[in-house]
């Protein structure tokens, strides 16, 4: 009976631990949200050596795409560390949005602010024809 219990409270804490290590904070917008403000601002607060991510919608079939990297104010206070582009969920459906998402990691008390821009990127394309902002207050 010991030992089961043992067992037990050790799959808990194997499923439990990496829940406790993370913040779970994402700030997502949708292309709903970007269709009625164009230029969105956010706040969050995470804590130092938390990692968390920024989900945009986004339609690579128009000739609009984010920004690759992030501009971060003070990379002293946050770094990213990732960027990748989901397709849309819809099977079969062309043209359909998808999401872009990059992560992040708080490396030390502060503040600093991620500024993402979507544009079509050529000569003459739409510049900033969406933008979002971020300030993350890292404790």
């Amino acid at each position: 009976m010991k030992s089961k219990l043992i067992l037990l409270c050790g799959v808990v804490v194997v499923f439990l631990f990496p829940l406790a290590c993370s913040s779970g904070v994402s700030v997502e917008v949708s292309c709903d949200e970007f269709m009625k403000v164009k230029h969105i601002s956010k706040e969050v607060q995470v804590a130092a050596g938390d990692s968390f991510t920024v989900t945009l919608c986004s339609n690579p079939t128009t000739g609009f795409q984010w920004s690759e990297s992030a501009q971060v104010s003070d990379q002293t206070v946050l770094q990213q560390t990732d960027h990748r582009f989901m397709p849309a969920q819809e099977k079969g459906v062309v043209g359909a949005p998808g999401e872009e998402v990059w992560t992040f990691k708080a490396l030390k008390k502060g503040s600093s602010t991620i500024s993402l821009e979507y544009s079509r990127p050529w000569e003459n394309g739409e510049k900033g024809e969406w933008t979002f902002s971020l300030t993350v207050m890292v404790r």
